[in-house]
């Protein structure tokens, strides 16, 4: 697992419990989901199509830091299958974990369109995983 993104709990993005709020969090995960696949496929042209069960396994407060890591699993042939863990930076503490996200690769009429990739493409050669 690679962890491309930190996100600092700020006041605005709590629960009524004074904890991070799942959406707030949920909105990160897609949006660093969708930067990871468009890098992948090397095409804006993508979108969520599902997400699996999301296992809330601990909380984050105001002033944490947590990173959201992002991993492909499994390349379709129109499709990117990826995993996700978040967990606080300081403690490794796990906060959630998401077993599949998948993204399709779509044309201009928001059809599904093979995108000919087959393995993970690394960006920056320090997050390679041997």
């Amino acid at each position: 697992m690679n962890f491309y993104t930190r996100k600092w709990v700020k006041p605005e993005d709590l629960n009524a419990h004074g904890t991070l709020f799942g959406g707030s969090l949920l909105s990160w995960i897609d949006e660093e989901a969708a930067i990871y696949s468009i890098i992948q496929l090397e095409t804006n042209g993508c979108v969520t199509k599902y997400m699996s069960e999301i296992n809330f396994i601990s909380s984050a407060k105001q002033g944490d830091i947590i990173e959201l890591g992002i991993k492909a699993t499994h390349f379709g042939r129109t499709s990117l299958t990826l995993t996700c863990e978040v967990r606080n930076k300081i403690t490794k503490k796990t906060i959630l974990t998401i077993d599949k996200i998948v993204f399709v690769s779509v044309d201009k009429n928001g059809l599904p369109v093979p995108h000919g990739k087959t393995e993970i493409i690394y960006t920056d050669e320090r997050l390679r995983e041997d």
